[in-house]
């Protein structure tokens, strides 16, 4: 018998989504070491050294089942954000928060719309609880605001999903054109403003989300610890929004989906302001690093605002290949409609220049 026939047909039409290989992984496939993993946008500093002693110290209490609830990463939240205990919730990493909104608010036939060229997970999410994922066209590689709220009107749909900066294109909306959009969309249309990058924000692109909440109680904002904080590992997000929301969320979130290590590093990482800045800046530099030499090398690039760059390069699937061969590892992006390029995160500086030497040979070899 063939098993998979009990499935639903719009699970057993999900292509799974395709995470990077492991550096383990690859040195043993390819036989070399000292490769150079700059494929899933992690913090090449590490974690938040407040944050892996509190890790540390969480395990005294590994035999425990986590605190169902939260609390002390909550009541951090709270503080920093100033909003009320009602409107967190948490997520075992910004994924579980994405997936967690799909459950709660859709259903087999219910429409939901993201654009071209975003987070693979937004149709996932969409198309595992049988609902009708809606792709509007990009815009300059980036969201089309008013598409994308015509669309949502047009075709009555429940959520919107828009990631800002977007991921893999690095393209960033500005926050009074994300606030125009929250005001010109219906009330009972749910938006998910995925912030994951959002700490990589220069000064002067910031706009304060969360004071959005009062305004738009249909806003969801969801952010992460796997990136600027380092966490990656530990899996921790959460969102923020209204709390007969996050009351819905509640209802299908498993009791223990943050462990008790991710729940202590976060709430610890949470206050450690100066790893953030050095994050910060470390990115500032490595970005331009990448993105003089990719000029230098002739190739074109989107402008980024996160913790990657996307750039174009002829036969993309064989230099990725071919970059393998050489010790580093970047990231496909074919599935987002975008065969032409590569995206590459920002290293640490003598990362970034193996990176780029090694992508010199590769143009060299193909010239």
């Amino acid at each position: 018998m063939d098993y998979s026939e009990l499935a639903p047909e719009y699970i057993r039409a999900i292509a799974p989504y395709q995470p990077g290989k492991p550096i383990s992984e690859l040195e043993r496939e390819l036989g070399i070491s000292g490769i150079v993993k700059l494929a899933s946008n992690e913090n090449p500093l590490g974690a938040s050294p407040m944050a892996i002693a509190a890790a540390k110290k969480a395990l005294d209490e590994i035999a425990l089942y986590p605190d169902g609830n939260g609390y002390a990463l909550k009541e951090a939240l709270v503080r920093r954000f100033g909003v009320s205990f009602g409107q967190v919730f948490l997520g075992n990493g910004s994924n579980d928060i994405l997936e967690l909104v799909a459950r709660a608010f859709l259903t087999v036939g219910d429409r939901a719309v993201y654009s071209e060229h975003a987070f693979a997970v937004y149709p996932l999410a969409i198309q595992s609880v049988g609902a009708k994922g809606i792709c509007v066209k990009a815009r300059d590689f980036g969201h089309d605001l008013d598409a994308i709220g015509s669309v949502a009107v047009e075709n009555r749909a429940k959520l919107v999903f828009i990631a800002n900066p977007n991921n893999p294109t690095g393209t960033f909306l500005e926050g009074s054109a994300l606030h125009q959009f929250m005001k010109a969309l219906p009330p009972d249309i749910l938006v998910v403003l995925d912030e994951a990058y959002n700490e990589y924000l220069p000064v002067e692109c910031r706009y304060d989300s969360v004071s959005w909440l009062t305004e738009f109680p249909n806003l969801i904002i969801s952010r992460t610890f796997s990136k600027a904080y380092g966490l990656a590992s530990l899996r921790v997000g959460y969102a923020l929004g209204d709390a007969r929301v996050a009351d819905m969320v509640n209802r299908v979130r498993q009791p223990f989906n943050v462990n008790s290590m991710a729940q202590a590093a976060a709430t610890a990482a949470l206050d450690d302001l100066e790893f953030v800045r050095q994050t910060f800046e470390m990115n500032l530099c490595g970005m331009k690093q990448l993105t003089s030499g990719l000029k230098a090398l002739g190739l074109d690039y989107i402008p980024s605002y996160g913790n990657f760059v996307s750039f174009k390069i002829a036969d993309s699937a064989k230099a990725y290949r071919r970059l393998l061969e050489l010790g580093v590892i970047v990231r496909p992006i074919a599935s987002y409609n975008m065969s032409d390029y590569l995206r590459v995160s920002i290293g640490l500086e003598a990362q970034n220049q193996k990176f780029l030497s090694a992508l010199q040979q590769v143009l060299g070899e193909s010239a």
